[in-house]
């Protein structure tokens, strides 16, 4: 596992896109696992514009989300869908027939994870992203997880509730369950590029790197990895 420290969000997110970018540089054609949430944003911001300007390209690019709530439309302006078409797909080239997420509201939410499974395993990811949950989880795989657990439902932590409401009007619109990419399937990417910002992360931080692997902290399985890099910033990194 590989450590870079910056000094804040603003050289995190500058970072980030430089790691994003020289995937794509590299492999014009790569699929990557992409992640949600408000740590992510910046470099998203970065990627749009080094697309405008033609730096990089999403034309031929493939996306696989980590997860997405049960129960909401795609089409939903607090879906996931929705998220990362706007805040990163509509400012970029990207064919949106090579985007795929988990379908929250479908019908049978089991064979919905098989469907994605079945994707999973057929579009090995050259790069996944990721952020960390302030109880140490990845995508929405929460503390007790498997590591061996492949795409499933998830019943959110109060935490991960708590955590999510700053993107909702109140509490009571939050989401208690999603369809989650598991670990086993995050671990099998190329490489890996984990991002964590601020204070409320210093404690995750610190037992994903120093502490035991273990399910308690579903992140540090990265311990494992053969290419993993986290990239924090000083308030993340202050228990360290």
């Amino acid at each position: 596992m590989k450590i870079i420290i910056v000094k804040n969000y603003i050289e995190l997110s500058a970072l980030a896109a430089d790691f994003i970018c020289d995937t794509l540089i590299r492999n014009s054609s790569a699929t990557l696992g992409l992640a949600t949430g408000s740590t992510p944003l910046g470099a998203y911001s970065h990627l749009r514009d080094r697309c405008s300007s033609g730096q990089i390209s999403f034309k031929n690019v493939k996306v696989f989300n980590l997860d997405e709530y049960v129960e909401l439309h795609p089409n939903s302006v607090h879906s996931y869908a929705h998220f990362m078409k706007v805040n990163l797909f509509d400012g970029t080239d990207m064919d949106l027939r090579d985007f795929h997420i988990p379908c929250g509201n479908a019908d049978d939410l089991d064979a919905e994870c098989k469907r994605y499974d079945r994707l999973l395993s057929a579009n090995p990811r050259n790069l996944q992203l990721l952020g960390l949950g302030s109880n140490g989880h990845i995508a929405f795989n929460e503390p007790l997880t498997p590591f061996e657990r492949r795409t499933h439902v998830v019943e959110l932590a109060a935490s991960t509730v708590a955590d999510n409401s700053r993107l909702f009007e109140n509490d009571s619109q939050v989401p208690r369950r999603a369809i989650t990419m598991g670990i086993r399937d995050i671990v099998a990417a190329e490489r890996i590029l984990l991002l964590a910002s601020g204070i409320n992360k210093a404690q995750a931080v610190l037992n994903m790197i120093k502490g035991e692997v273990s399910v308690d902290c579903p992140a540090s399985v990265l311990q494992r990895h053969p290419d993993a890099t986290v990239i924090i910033d000083g308030d993340a990194a202050s228990l360290l």
